[in-house]
């Protein structure tokens, strides 16, 4: 997927631009490749990108440690500014206002609609990742006999710990 360059994507029909996409993403393991359509839209001060997008990817369950397929589907949109202002002050010192939290790009740079998805497949991923929701876990198997085995550097405490306890 090739870079957007926003000044081009000015001069676009209706200032937008449609992306199918069916292909692996670099840097995103996945069985499938991601498929779908993202849109990218010129609004003059600011970009809107939307994307449709499914892939299956290959998880690990926190409880049984089983690999298992998930598939993920994203709906995003996102209002993309478009600042020119150069940062001539300080990042540590500037204080930053709730509302000020959104994604800026130059409006002579490009849009990278690869990294965008990247991103937005990644915070898709479960949190809880679960191959089923009645996964026990791992199976401990019980037998009666069961001892921990010791390390030879405290099998004198051992001998000492069992004749204190007879």
């Amino acid at each position: 997927m090739d870079a957007i360059y926003i000044p081009q994507l000015k001069k676009a029909p209706e200032q937008t631009e449609a992306i199918e996409i069916s292909q692996h993403l670099s840097n995103f393991e996945t069985l499938t490749p991601v498929q779908g359509m993202l849109t990218v839209s010129h609004q003059g001060n600011y970009l809107k990108v939307a994307a449709s997008v499914e892939t299956i990817v290959t998880l690990t369950c926190d409880r049984c440690l089983n690999n298992y397929n998930h598939r993920l589907q994203v709906e995003a949109s996102e209002l993309i500014w478009l600042n020119d202002e150069s940062d001539s002050v300080d990042e540590l010192e500037t204080e930053v206002a709730v509302e000020d939290l959104v994604e800026t790009l130059s409006p002579t740079g490009s849009f990278e609609p690869a990294l965008w998805l990247y991103e937005h497949l990644c915070l898709s991923l479960p949190q809880r990742q679960l191959c089923d929701k009645g996964c026990l876990g791992i199976e401990l198997k019980e037998d009666g006999n069961h001892q921990l085995p010791i390390d030879s550097r405290w099998a004198s405490l051992a001998s000492l710990k069992g004749q204190l306890l007879n």
